[in-house]
């Protein structure tokens, strides 16, 4: 029973995701009668399934949605925004039952609320929608008219003025509880949860026992979390690459045999060499096999925001839609999973902050409906992700002139910053609008640790707004961070390498051709100044001679450039931590071709304070 309760969560949540879309799209073609019949045997799938496990509140609250999807196919009732305001209330309810039933317990029925709500709309009587927004799925909130009589007000979740969206709430209802929420966070819900069962209502039953996982359910979400969908086609190529592998270490060892042997002939030299190269061959193609493995498309993910923005744009009483494009694009599934967090606080900010109210927009002449574009597309060895929106942009004077209140500038050196530096301040750790919304649409609000998170991944985050016109934010990300892409050069007899995706060129550096800039050096390349940095300086090291070969790097927009010694040459490599230590300007550690160690550098970490 074990094994049927983790395929049954599996195959479940991937159906409730595929519901989700489905109503987020119904909404927006309400005549499509196959969609509406996809969205229907999905709660029937899921219903069946729980049924079998005796789950009976999640089979009760499947069956009340079935009912009123049943009465749209029918057509005794047509799809309005109050109808899939409660649908997918059950769906964020549903969600929750799944975690609770992952984690070895019989999941609690769902509130009384939605179920009347979800009876009455089936009737085709009214019901209070309102109620059932903005939290978890509807769980726990006291709802008002026909649902629900009045009830003591429900405390805002931890970090949540008053009056707020529950963002928490619409994280939940969308992908589940999120990762590393602490049990401080969630101790007061669950003490709220709690409360009336302390009064005689039943408290949560176990699940049964022969359904457990050995270790708990916090172990059973980390190997689901861990597993990864492979087309059999790549398994099947890296099964043939494995056996072609094993046919040539085969004739590796009667060379071997033959050399031990005594022969050195020519014959044998050349067999050998075209051995070696053959097994070069079959080495990088399984590498990269593997690694396309790992490869999964972002538009799985992307989809799940479709029922976020909705949902948001519902509360805050805006006219959103939410546009993706580029979802065959593949990246690898490390990175395509932390980089849910940071999109879901972007969207959320451009749907709650940038978007206009729908008398903003007619006011200044936009259409009342706004438009958030989430795309991806690969570029090269990086994956660009854009959220951009139409809405009310970002003023950079203003921007200045917070960031000057808050004491995260100094006045002046806010006075010397463009336009682009501006824009680039909401990065910086303090920098917050939220309480002048009107002035900058809040988008600091967490912005540093959005702009954090990226550069973990080795990416880059930059942010391009006009006032009135609307802000687009563009992430760059290498597409694996597996194996990265490296420029090996030499400095003093050192070997060092930089990761590939900054390098833009290789120029020789002539001491002539250098100014005095100021405090630091420059030169002219192609009609544009670039600042010049000797890389011995950057890691603390003295030299003799100055450098005479450069890099050209791109840092953010700007580029700079790098003296260095010389070049040996491009090369991909599996960088290590340096366990107990972390030298500045250090990612890691690799080895070269012949043994030596390689120290793989952290650019913008050595550029921090210079550049």
């Amino acid at each position: 029973m074990q094994d049927l309760l983790a395929d049954f969560l599996t195959e479940a949540a991937d159906l409730l995701d595929d519901v989700d879309i489905g109503l987020v799209e119904l909404e927006q073609r309400p005549h499509d009668t196959g969609l509406l019949n996809q969205v229907f045997r999905g709660f029937h799938t899921v219903k069946g399934g729980a049924g079998f496990l005796e789950a009976t509140p999640l089979v009760e609250l499947c069956h009340r949605g079935e009912n009123l999807l049943d009465q749209l196919r029918s057509g005794a009732l047509r799809v309005t925004p109050e109808i899939m305001d409660v649908i997918l209330a059950a769906t964020g309810e549903v969600r929750r039952m799944f975690a609770e039933m992952e984690r070895g317990a019989m999941p609690e029925p769902a509130p009384e609320a939605l179920l009347r709500a979800l009876e009455a709309a089936a009737k085709g009587e009214s019901f209070d929608a309102r109620s059932l927004r903005g939290t978890e799925a509807g769980r726990g909130q006291e709802g008002t008219a026909e649902v629900e009589t009045a009830a003591p007000a429900k405390p805002q979740p931890p970090g949540q003025a008053a009056g707020e969206p529950d963002w928490l709430g619409y994280y939940r209802a969308a992908f589940g509880e999120p990762p590393g929420l602490s049990s401080a966070t969630t101790a007061p819900a669950q003490e709220q949860a709690q409360a009336p069962r302390e009064s005689g209502a039943p408290a949560s039953k176990p699940y049964r026992p022969e359904m457990l996982s050995p270790s708990g359910g916090a172990q059973g979400a980390a190997a689901k979390d861990s597993t990864i969908r492979v087309d059999t086609a790549r398994f099947d190529q890296i099964l043939n690459l494995s056996g072609e592998i094993g046919l040539t270490k085969n004739r590796l060892s009667c060379l071997r045999d033959t050399l031990l042997g005594g022969r050195r002939d020519e014959a044998v030299a050349e067999t050998l060499d075209a051995v070696f190269s053959q097994l070069d061959t079959l080495v990088s193609d399984l590498q990269s096999a593997v690694m396309m493995a790992r490869m999964q498309p972002v538009g799985r993910v992307f989809q799940k925001y479709s029922r976020l923005a909705r949902d948001l744009a519902r509360q805050l009483g805006k006219d959103v839609e939410l546009i993706i494009t580029g979802g065959e694009t593949e990246v690898d599934k490390t990175i395509l999973d932390e980089l849910n967090d940071p999109l879901v606080h972007l969207i959320r900010n451009a749907v709650d902050h940038g978007i206009e109210t729908m008398v903003e927009r007619r006011s200044v002449g936009k259409p009342a409906r706004g438009t958030v574009h989430l795309s991806a597309r690969q570029t090269g060895d990086s994956i660009v992700v854009e959220v951009s929106d139409d809405g009310r942009g970002m003023d950079p004077e203003v921007i200045r002139r917070k960031a000057v209140e808050k004491g995260v500038i100094g006045a002046e050196e806010a006075a010397v910053l463009d336009h682009a530096h501006c824009l680039q301040l909401i990065f910086l750790p303090g920098f917050s609008t939220r309480s002048e919304v009107s002035d900058l649409s809040g988008r600091g609000v967490g912005m540093d640790v959005v702009k954090t998170n990226i550069e973990k991944l080795k990416g880059q985050i930059d942010i391009h707004s006009s006032p009135g016109m609307g802000s687009r934010i563009v992430i760059s990300l290498p597409l694996t961070l597996a194996i990265l892409p490296v420029l090996m050069l030499k400095l003093l007899d050192q070997p060092y390498a930089i990761p590939l995706s900054v390098v833009r060129e290789i120029i020789p550096l002539r001491q002539e051709d250098i100014h005095q800039v100021g405090h630091g050096q420059a030169l002219s390349l192609r009609g544009e100044v670039l600042p010049v940095f000797d890389l011995a300086a950057l890691l603390g090291r003295e030299r003799e001679q100055p450098p005479s070969l450069a890099v050209v790097l791109a840092h953010g927009e700007r580029q700079l450039v790098l003296g260095v010694d010389g070049f040996i040459g491009q090369d991909e490599v599996m960088i290590k931590p340096l366990e107990g230590i972390h030298p500045r300007g250090v990612a890691g550690a690799t080895l070269s071709g012949d043994g030596t160690l390689v120290l793989v550098l952290e650019m913008k970490q050595l550029l921090e304070g210079v550049f």
